[in-house]
């Protein structure tokens, strides 16, 4: 299939779907008295991108009353995590705000100092600081701050062309979240991120004629049931299990999934590529390797198995604390299973050779065979990406301010291939004015204090330092809000939008989603909406071309020109299944110029990569052992004895959000870290126990979860704590930093390239503090509070 006919095949199945997949509901229907409004959603409730079917029904008073599953949508079935279950309870919660703030900026972090306002007010009050900020400073000087937003790449178009700078900002050191993978998926297959084929595009999924079950899946450092990371829907997994898929579970912690694999791989935090080192030998010097796509769409082959004879098995199972035994049955498994597929999660970015990790996950599913067939990897096609990442830079962002994004003279593979400034180096422009100052900042569906912020103290300071003016935008207040901004601008949940959902972030996209508007809480904008407007009413000329948000939608989201009439159309069909191609890298659809091959300087996967070398890295992977680990940092050890993990998803929340839901709080209503039986006997505490732990960074505090689910040398803490329910003023910050584990997790600790971070790898000490919460956390907070 050429290239232009895949794009036109993909337009004709989206038109058509409706009348292709579905089982006889429409977009909207009457049932039992109500209105029902079939929908998929971004954020919130979570899981984003996955876009999971919904059906929301409405009463006579335009009241969402019930949320059911959609039993239309081709992949999630109608299952829906409690996040989406308690949907109505998020929407219809007391503490949501529905119209403007305002406050002074002496103010920040007074939360009895927010003033209502209107919307004319609101923009009237953006607009003086935007110019009076870019006329002193220039537009360098502004900060976009992005969290997982509400409506995928939506969040793009506010630092382009709403603001015009070029510093689009995830606030996690080393954007240690799905970008490692992405960047090197990137720069060594010159497409973006392979995710496992789980048949979701398929329009007989599994039983599609087209499909091969996957024979063994390796899921590498993710929770897929507790999350739907990175858009996959994590119950495909399950799914493939019922029909005979065997599993390899890698991983520090023990799960539903790894309770049932056929392999488990408990490894030290942190040590995963000299795990795959090790597999990568096993398999080349088992001759397990796929010959042909080797020879004939592989670079550097030679080369990776020169170096990967410099970490033997043995000497990995040294490394990682597993029986060696394992990782030969592991290697065999997968290299011999046809197909096999690699299932690689958020543990894979978040160590300091995140980068090298990716690289060795990459030539395992390369030098197999597993790429781009089915029940393998699923790989992009040359027009994957749905026009989102660049839009708006060639006309809204010159090249001499582009040039001038923080952190492109020191870490280039890093800004130029995410369009982001370099978080650590922001955080030290933030703190000192280098290379200039940056006085203006907004938050996108961003908590960054609370949840993705290393030391969380000092973006805090840095913020309040360094901002003149600050927005917030979100559905309810929080404590990076409540902390550093003036201006709050609320937006729609999912329940009150029209909009689009595509999986795994567009690249490598399963379905396209749309969402419905069902109800109205204040007619509130959605992202792409509130883009729309506030951009237009700053920069006119930049909007002109789009008489309303839905042929914006059309032009970002959808890649049409159509002026209105396509979204209307094409949205009725709730969601659809995209076209999709195996083996595109031998019929010219992975590169743009129509040639076999993979669209990087070799025209192959280069496993010596010829894009690290060109950016002064190690071509070839190479292990670096966690910089704070018992074995690195021995003389630490006796002080802090274990090891520590973090961020492990729950069904409950997604990242910071819905602890002010209760429903949702019942299933996990205090922070949590697991510990070991013996590791807690050794240390006397009991389950359900108040524990300080700490390291050389901060300290926080949690409450005890006696389990193996870890093993003996290995704790492991929730993320994303704060409660809503307290004082939300400073120094409170409705208890922010009291149980935040950030706290414990440091800046500027990254691979060469700028990615990276040690969020899963470090080390700690724990003590317990009390078996009351009501009298001996109050004591705690006292003292506590004294450090913030």
């Amino acid at each position: 299939m050429r290239e232009e006919d895949y794009k036109a095949a993909a337009v004709v199945k989206l038109d058509t779907l409706g009348e292709v997949n579905d089982v006889g509901k429409p977009w909207r229907y009457e049932e039992d008295g109500l209105t029902v409004t079939r929908t998929c959603p971004w954020s919130p409730p979570g899981c984003h991108p996955v876009g999971c079917g919904l059906k929301l029904y409405v009463n006579d008073e335009g009241r969402l009353v019930k949320v059911e599953g959609d039993e239309n949508h081709p992949v999630t079935q109608g299952r829906l995590c409690p996040r989406c279950i308690a949907l109505k309870d998020y929407v219809y919660h007391p503490a949501r705000i529905l119209v403007p703030l305002k406050r002074d900026r002496a103010d920040r972090g007074k939360a009895d100092a927010w003033e209502e306002c209107s919307w004319d007010e609101a923009f009237g009050i953006v607009k003086e600081n935007y110019e009076r900020i870019c006329a002193e400073y220039g537009p360098e000087s502004i900060i976009g701050m992005s969290g997982t937003g509400r409506e995928g790449g939506t969040m793009s178009l506010y630092p382009t062309m709403v603001f015009g700078t070029p510093n689009y900002c995830y606030m996690q050191s080393g954007y240690a979240c799905y970008t490692p993978r992405l960047a090197a998926a990137a720069y060594i297959t010159g497409t973006t991120y392979a995710e496992w084929d789980y048949s979701g595009a398929l329009p007989g999924r599994w039983d599609d004629e087209r499909y091969e079950l996957t024979e063994c899946l390796v899921i590498w450092g993710k929770a897929p049931l507790e999350s739907n990371p990175d858009g996959f829907f994590g119950h495909a997994v399950v799914d493939a299990m019922r029909r005979g898929m065997r599993i390899i579970q890698i991983d520090p912690r023990v799960n539903w999934l790894s309770a049932r694999a056929d392999i488990l791989l408990q490894l030290r935090s942190g040590t995963d590529t000299a795990l795959a080192m090790a597999m990568l030998n096993i398999i080349i010097e088992e001759d397990l390797y796929d010959h042909d796509f080797v020879e004939y769409w592989c670079y550097g082959f030679d080369q990776l198995a020169e170096r990967v004879r410099t970490m033997p098995p043995e000497k990995a199972a040294e490394i990682c604390q597993v029986p060696v035994e394992k990782i030969y049955a592991a290697a065999r498994m997968y290299a011999t299973a046809k197909p096999a597929a690699i299932l690689w999660g958020l543990a894979v970015d978040q160590k300091t050779d995140g980068m090298q990790n990716s690289q060795c996950i990459i030539s395992l599913q390369a030098i197999t065979g597993n790429l781009d067939r089915p029940g393998g990897q699923l790989l992009p096609g040359s027009d994957a990406g749905h026009n989102e990442l660049g839009f708006g830079y060639k006309e809204c962002i010159p090249d001499e301010l582009f040039q001038k994004m923080i952190g492109m003279a020191e870490y280039p593979a890093y800004c130029n291939m995410i369009l982001n400034s370099q978080v650590d180096r922001m955080l030290e422009t933030l703190e000192t004015d280098e290379p200039y100052p940056i006085r203006m900042g907004f938050y996108m569906g961003d908590n960054a204090l609370t949840n993705c912020s290393m030391e969380p103290k000092r973006w805090r300071a840095a913020l309040l330092r360094s901002l003149e003016f600050c927005i917030g935008i979100d559905t309810f207040m929080n404590a990076s809000i409540q902390a550093t901004c003036d201006l709050f601008l609320p937006i729609a949940t999912v329940a009150e939008r029209e909009g689009t959902v595509f999986t795994h972030y567009a690249p490598c996209t399963v379905t396209a989603g749309f969402m419905h508007k069902a109800i109205d809480c204040g007619n509130l904008p959605s992202d792409m909406e509130l883009a729309y407007r506030l951009g237009k009413y700053l920069h006119p000329e930049r909007f002109e071309k789009w008489a309303n948000e839905h042929e914006l939608v059309e032009a970002f989201r959808l890649g049409v020109e159509e002026h209105g009439e396509y979204f209307d159309r094409v949205s009725q069909c709730v969601v659809a299944q995209v076209p999709i191609d195996y083996y595109k890298y031998e019929k010219g659809l992975l590169r743009p110029d129509g040639q076999p091959g993979f669209a990087t300087p070799t025209g192959r996967v280069e496993l010596w990569s010829t894009a690290y070398n060109q950016f002064g890295e190690d071509p070839l992977p190479f292990y670096i052992e966690p910089e704070f680990s018992p074995v690195s940092k021995p003389e630490l050890a006796e002080e802090y004895p274990l090891v520590l993990t973090t961020g492990a998803r729950t069904t409950a929340f997604f990242h910071s959000e819905h602890r002010q839901i209760p429903y949702l709080r019942e299933l996990n209503p205090d922070p949590i870290m697991e510990i070991n039986p013996v590791t807690a006997q050794r240390y006397g505490v009991s389950d359900g126990q108040w524990v300080r732990m700490w390291n050389m960074f901060g300290e926080c505090f949690m409450k005890a979860r006696v389990s193996e689910i870890v093993d003996e040398k290995t704790v492991h803490a929730q993320h994303g704590w704060w409660f809503p329910e307290e004082d939300g003023s400073e120094p409170n910050l409705y208890g922010n930093f009291r149980c935040n584990i950030n706290n414990l997790l440091p800046n500027g600790h990254m691979g060469k390239l700028g990615f990276g971070a040690p969020n899963k790898c470090l080390i700690c000490n724990i003590e317990p503090v009390s078996e009351s919460y009501d009298t001996d956390m109050a004591v705690v907070w006292e003292k506590f509070g004294k450090l913030v």
